[in-house]
């Protein structure tokens, strides 16, 4: 049976206005529910954790697509540096990755969900929940039907309702140089190194305002460490076409899950989304256009099952989740058996060639 909205609250609250949120909030707004999205950061494309870099299928297939052109650089080709810096370039017809501006995206997208009437709140930290009537009752917003957690790999919505936590990750950095061009600018260059990039990779891109330039390592909270992105531009940077002598404008730190979708992600009116719910590529750590499409699935279910009865949002939330089986079992071989030397000695082979187009190009032919 239909349930009727909340008289006294929003029918659905979500926690974090990045992709998955964005994507959540705006899917039930389009179908008449009060949505309210709570955002810590007072101007959304502050302090950003995300590379924003978005694949082809995510740029055509959901509202991604009217990003303003000026805000992306499209990139056809990618550029895969094994330990001795030796390359192969690789591309499949049609496919592309669009590099962008990520701070004014982030604005774009808080603007999109205010244009859809969600109710957005920056400058608001999500701090606690309880159990109320069916529902939540949100610190500072009240009761509510619903209680979406779009608040990345350390989930506080999480924490507070006993749900799935995400247990490994990576640790990455990235640089922004502003105003930089590269040598080839339109590749995505990828660098394997296990001295620099244990259990990972780096990267140097073109995006519409710059050079953003990262590295990534598998973490461990035991013996964590920093990723030394000086030593590791130091030796590549030639290589990858980045200018000498440059500094970095901005930076970017955080944790990257890499596990795959958390055990227990819906539970009792609250989901998890995005990072938080370990919707993300295990080998890629790509994370957009999979945070996007479960956050839209999700919101879609809780304002079917609120509106017309339709299934549980719960349930729905899990069978949307990509289950990534494929680039799980590349995590665990690369967690494990990661050596410099095949890299080196099979950077032009048909295996690897094959293994690379089904990491970037999504099956493709490379």
């Amino acid at each position: 049976m239909p349930q009727a909205p909340s008289p006294s609250g929003p029918d659905l609250v979500v926690v974090g206005a990045s992709f998955a949120g964005a994507a959540c909030a705006i899917a039930a707004a389009q179908r008449g529910l009060h949505v309210c999205v709570l955002e810590r950061k007072r101007d959304p494309g502050d302090k950003l954790h995300t590379t924003g870099i978005i694949v082809k299928e995510a740029a055509e297939q959901t509202l991604l697509n009217r990003i303003p052109a000026e805000m992306t650089r499209r990139i056809e080709q990618v550029r895969l540096y094994a330990p001795s810096l030796k390359q192969v370039a690789l591309a499949a017809p049609g496919y592309y990755f669009l590099t962008t501006d990520t701070p004014a995206v982030m604005r774009w997208l808080a603007g999109q969900m205010q244009a859809h009437g969600v109710d957005l709140r920056l400058g608001c930290a999500f701090t606690s929940c309880t159990r109320s009537g069916g529902g939540w009752h949100v610190d500072g917003v009240g009761p509510t039907r619903y209680l979406v957690g779009a608040d990345g790999a350390r989930s506080r919505v999480a924490r507070h309702c006993g749900l799935g936590q995400v247990r490994q990750f990576l640790y990455g950095i990235e640089y922004e140089f502003p105003g930089s061009v590269l040598a080839r600018p339109e590749a995505l260059h990828c660098f394997i190194s296990k001295r620099y990039a244990p259990g990972y990779i780096g990267w140097i891109a073109q995006n519409p305002t710059g050079i953003q330039a990262g590295l990534a390592l598998r973490h461990d909270p035991a013996r964590a460490r920093v990723p030394d992105i000086d030593g590791f531009l130091l030796r590549v940077g030639m290589a990858g076409g980045l200018p000498r002598h440059l500094r970095p404008g901005h930076t970017r730190a955080g944790l990257i899950p890499c596990s795959g979708p958390v055990f227990d992600m819906a539970r009792d009116g609250a989901i998890l989304v995005g990072d938080a719910a370990g919707v993300v590529s295990p080998v890629t750590a790509g994370g957009i256009h999979s945070a996007w499409e479960h956050g839209w699935a999700v919101g879609r279910a809780i304002a079917a099952h609120l509106r017309d009865g339709g299934p549980e949002p719960e349930r729905v939330a899990v069978e949307a989740a990509p289950r990534f089986r494929f680039k799980r079992a590349l995590r665990w071989a690369y967690d494990r058996m990661q050596f410099d030397w095949p890299f080196d000695l099979l950077l032009h082979s048909p295996p690897l060639r094959w293994a690379a187009g089904r990491v970037y190009f999504h099956k493709r032919g490379t």
